[in-house]
């Protein structure tokens, strides 16, 4: 079981990730925002790459988590994509982490060490899987429509999301997420 201070010290670089990205931060910085000396930090994390290995792999467990509670509690696959993307219309809008960290990452992806790259990847893979689930299950109850295969579906769907989450950021338009994203959902939604 970790620790209370792992967990913190893990938070912490979350929001910082999300904030700075991988190289706007340091142990330095994390020490003194949970009040705490480096060498605690090295006593969880030996190295930056080992806390944001870390990082990742509990933000892909709490999506997969989050993807599961979707599919056992919404039977409408649309509606599952909707609440995604409310998830972050509401993270964007209270700024609240409002930027995906594995997606901010992966615009820093060939200057980060294997480990992280790899980490960013295997977000990536599950997110498009599960969308791409999500999307042949609406198809199967024809409440979404497929203009490509939902392989590339899942892809566009993804894109669009995030690219919408760093046109919200860059912006500084929450505006901007929600109509970019009304749009991914309506492409899908079946013509009446």
């Amino acid at each position: 079981m970790e620790s209370n201070t792992a967990t913190r010290i893990r938070e912490t670089a979350h929001d910082f990730i999300a904030e700075r990205g991988y190289f706007g931060f340091s142990y330095a910085d994390i020490a003194e925002a949970v009040g705490i000396r480096k060498a605690s930090i090295h006593h969880h994390f030996p190295s930056k790459v080992d806390l944001v290995v870390a990082t990742l792999m509990e933000y892909r467990a709490k999506l997969v988590e989050a993807a599961g509670s979707l599919d056992s509690n919404v039977t409408d696959p649309l509606q599952r994509l909707k609440l995604y993307v409310q998830h972050w219309a509401e993270c964007v809008k209270n700024n609240n982490r409002p930027i995906c960290i594995a997606a901010l990452l992966s615009a820093e992806l060939p200057a980060l060490p294997e480990e992280i790259q790899t980490e960013v990847r295997l977000h990536f893979t599950y997110l498009v899987s599960w969308v791409k689930a999500t999307l042949k299950d609406g198809v199967r109850h024809n409440n979404i429509h497929l203009q490509n295969s939902a392989e590339v579906e899942a892809q566009s769907f993804v894109a669009l999301v995030h690219g919408a989450m760093i046109s919200a950021r860059a912006l500084g338009s929450t505006e901007i997420f929600t109509s970019i994203t009304k749009s991914a959902l309506e492409r899908i939604r079946p013509s009446v």
